[in-house]
């Protein structure tokens, strides 16, 4: 809901609330909201200038740099770092630029692995063996990582403990996603490894960050869980979907967890859940259609009987999206209730 000063003057108006009142309420909430981010044109600048920083120093950090050495990669990242380190809660504290000082912020965060990477270059410190060029960090699944994204994790923890902006929980989350599939590699002691035991390490490693934003999400007004919900659904959904499905019935396990998901997302009121879960019951619907119309004429209208039965459900969710999340509120015990994040401490 977007609320101006005109809508709130017509409204309590027409309610009987005097003008002073009204004033008085509109200044309240003016005072109450003052430093909020909102999201506008300028707001769309200053993302945009900050991924093209974070990605011309991580996605596109070319095989050219390499040539610098460890060492002169280190002092560049150092060099970037500490320039947006400074500059960045500068802009937040000192002069309440909060959208450009935080995301100077995250980008000074940004430069964290590329910092280590080039210390790990110079010093030939690597968990395992070499990975290879930066790029690849982006690219390949190696144990070799992990050093650089636990300096990354607490970088990002530093960072939010001076500067309170939630998009700083963005590279958080990113590098624990990474973490879930570069683990593998540590913890069953070899490079090789099969893909069952790497998608077993996601789905866990997901599974705790889920539980890790559900925490963070109880404990804060500002919405510092969306990231951390969206790379823990990727790492646990993502996983879970990916496995071999063993059998019908594993099949259908899988449906019930989608099932479950969809359920989450209204008492959590987080629509990421929603979408991945409507992704997972849409596949385990379709792979009954191949399964029972295989080589069938019918296989293509059962698809579309059961696209069109997802978009009608959603729909008549839309509709009585309200009744219905309060009729599954109201069926938790009380006990229950407290947990949600809704009712946060």
């Amino acid at each position: 809901m977007k609320l101006t000063k005109e809508l709130l003057y017509r409204e309590a108006a027409d309610a009987g609330i005097g003008e002073e009142q009204i004033q008085e309420l509109w200044d309240r909430l003016a005072a109450a909201t003052e430093g909020q981010q909102k999201f506008d044109a300028l707001h769309v600048a200053y993302y945009f200038g900050g991924m093209i920083i974070i990605g011309a120093m991580s996605f596109f950090f070319s095989l050219a740099w390499e040539r610098v050495g460890g060492v002169g990669i280190l002092a560049l990242a150092l060099t970037y770092g500490c320039l947006f380190g400074a500059l960045g809660p500068h802009l937040f504290h000192r002069r309440k630029l909060y959208v450009a000082g935080g995301l100077l912020t995250v980008v000074a965060v940004c430069m964290t692995p590329l910092a280590v990477y080039g210390l790990e270059r110079a010093m030939g410190w690597w968990p395992q063996a070499d990975p290879g060029s930066y790029h690849g960090y982006h690219v390949w699944v190696k144990g070799s990582w992990v050093v650089m994204e636990l300096a990354t994790l607490a970088a990002a923890g530093v960072a939010l403990r001076f500067v309170r902006f939630p998009f700083l929980t963005a590279p958080l989350a990113f590098t624990l996603w990474y973490m879930s599939m570069d683990l593998a590699p540590l913890l069953f002691g070899r490079t090789a490894f099969q893909d069952a035991e790497q998608l077993w390490v996601s789905v866990v490693v997901g599974a705790v960050i889920l539980v890790a934003a559900y925490l963070v999400d109880r404990r804060t007004r500002d919405d510092y869980a969306f990231w951390l919900y969206l790379f823990g659904l990727a790492a646990f959904w993502g996983g879970l979907s990916m496995m071999d499905s063993g059998g019908p019935w594993s099949r259908f396990g899988y449906c019930v967890i989608n099932l479950l998901l969809i359920v989450l997302s209204t008492l959590l009121n987080r629509r990421a859940f929603a979408i991945f879960g409507s992704f997972g019951v849409a596949g385990y619907l379709s792979y009954l259609a191949f399964r029972l119309f295989k080589d069938s004429l019918f296989l293509p209208m059962a698809l579309t009987v059961i696209g069109v039965g997802v978009i009608m459900a959603t729909v008549a969710y839309q509709r009585n999206r309200d009744r219905m999340d309060a009729y599954l509120v109201n069926m938790m015990p009380i006990g229950l209730r407290r947990l949600l994040p809704a009712n946060r401490d």
